[in-house]
């Protein structure tokens, strides 16, 4: 099957957060703290496909608190902080939604995403990933990570699938 025909088969996304929800910097910030930003883009697409039902995972090696109430805010309730081996999250995503590859449309930007790109019918990447992410990937975004990549993905399958344009999604 072809990446567009795919698309009409999903029924979940799974993100990595640093170089896919950010564009990978990281503010270092007075008292140690430091800081990210995402994109309002990618949190309407987000906040639209949970309410049509989707399902969401991040998985992440990372344990900032901001981007776990980031996330949380825009209703996302699957979040692996601190994924050593982020195929065992990606199982354990599948396994509580009783999913299977053929309905996970996966984005990595780095070698830690490759397995669980590796693993679902579409992998797809933003356009500033390392080459051997680009190399694996079903689909390069025009957009690069931090923004509007998330956004990419989750509008061109609720298009395909009829359900981008069927609901009143607030800003994020």
């Amino acid at each position: 099957m072809s990446y567009k025909e795919n698309l009409r088969n999903i029924k979940a996304f799974v993100f990595d957060v640093d170089g896919v929800f950010t564009d990978g910097s990281v503010y270092l910030m007075p008292g140690g703290n430091m800081c990210r930003v995402m994109n309002v883009l990618d949190g309407y697409a987000v906040v639209k496909a949970l309410k049509n039902d989707y399902r969401i995972g991040v998985i992440t090696g990372g344990n900032d608190e901001m981007v776990r109430h980031r996330l949380s805010y825009l209703g996302i309730e699957d979040y692996y902080a601190k994924s050593h081996d982020k195929m065992i999250d990606f199982e354990n995503f599948k396994e509580k939604y009783n999913l299977k590859n053929e309905e996970i449309l996966t984005m990595g930007d780095d070698i830690p995403d490759l397995h669980m790109m590796q693993n679902s019918v579409i992998a797809a990447c933003p356009e500033n990933a390392v080459p051997e992410i680009k190399n694996i990937a079903d689909y390069i975004s025009s957009k690069k990570g931090g923004s509007g990549a998330v956004r990419d993905v989750v509008e061109q399958v609720m298009k395909v699938q009829g359900k981008w344009h069927d609901d009143n999604t607030q800003s994020v």
